[in-house]
């Protein structure tokens, strides 16, 4: 370090002794307004296809060898593992964008805006909880409800393509 900036250091040490900087706040974490849906919509076919697997997964008969159960319990325990880490990821993607992105005009243009997220967070719960094909597949549709108010608040016309996953479905993109 040169003298110089050593000098600036301690200038700047004394003056925020004699006068601590003050906290400063933002709109968000970093205000570079890139918020898209697509991730949440991923994770949520993600969740979908893992229920899918989970129902496709063959149970062991009660006389299965050692080493039959144990693929099977494996299997089970990552299939598992991935839909509660997608629908804890549909819950980020989801906090963020709607903490983040969305504002009072949004929800005065769109009046059910608080109301499709607070669903699609209690549905990313339920879908984490349980194996049912029914909630995975509401929160699919939940999550392209979001996208497409999403899309319409950045002035493009959302439109469904097929998704091409395994899990069928579509996703939500801006046209």
């Amino acid at each position: 370090m040169s003298a110089r900036s050593a000098l600036a250091s301690a200038r700047f040490a004394i003056a925020d002794i004699v006068a601590p900087p003050r906290p400063v706040y933002a709109h968000c974490d970093i205000p570079c307004g890139i918020y898209d849906p697509h991730e949440a919509q991923i994770s949520a076919l993600t969740v979908l296809r893992m229920d899918q697997l989970i129902g496709e997964l063959p149970k062991p008969a009660a006389a299965a060898k050692p080493e039959e159960l144990e693929a099977y319990h494996a299997k089970l325990s990552r299939y598992t593992a991935v839909k509660e880490s997608h629908a804890e990821r549909v819950k980020h993607e989801l906090r963020v964008i709607w903490g983040d992105y969305f504002t009072a005009d949004h929800v005065k243009q769109f009046p059910t805006l608080h109301e499709s997220f607070w669903n699609a967070m209690k549905l990313a719960s339920k879908a984490r909880q349980g194996t049912g094909l029914a909630d995975a597949q509401a929160l699919v549709g939940h999550v392209q409800q979001i996208a497409e108010i999403f899309w319409k608040t950045k002035g493009a016309t959302p439109r469904r393509a097929p998704s091409l996953q395994k899990s069928g479905g579509e996703i939500v993109y801006p046209a």
